[in-house]
């Protein structure tokens, strides 16, 4: 299944179109295996549509993610990066070597529902990052 045939329904659902912009952008997405900053999306796409400007990949990232099509996270560098949405997870990521470790969003469902009946808010967005040391890391601390 190509790329335009999986995410195209999903957009026309939400009332949109498919462009070249934001195909060129869920492919590099899609295929990345991982989190992209938007400088790194802009390059990889561009091999595909080389009249994409940086701009409009900032905010196709921001429409993309608004429309549960990407997840940005926070993982630590102090910017946004994106990946694409296949399921509801988390990370693990280690501040010393940066190993990542995804964590399924099925072990935090209680605590989400916690939190929204303590605070009445209703959660959209269920991306967390959790920062600390890795076992091989806490090895060589003494």
């Amino acid at each position: 299944m190509s790329c335009a045939d999986e995410y195209t329904p999903q957009l026309r659902a939400r009332g949109y179109r498919m462009t070249p912009q934001r195909l060129a952008i869920l492919h590099t997405l899609h295929h990345s295996g991982g989190h992209l900053s938007p400088t790194e999306v802009y390059e990889k796409a561009l091999t595909q549509l080389p009249s994409l400007t940086e701009t409009t990949v900032y905010r196709t990232l921001e429409f993309l993610a608004e429309n549960g099509l990407a997840h940005p996270a926070h993982m630590g560098s102090g910017h946004l990066v994106y990946e694409i949405a296949h399921h509801e997870h988390h990370h693990l990521k280690c501040r010393v070597c940066g190993a990542e470790l995804e964590v399924n969003h099925t072990l935090l469902k209680s605590l989400y529902r916690q939190l929204e009946l303590a605070s009445g808010y209703r959660l959209t967005d269920s991306h967390l990052t959790f920062f600390g040391l890795c076992p091989t890391c806490q090895k060589g601390e003494n």
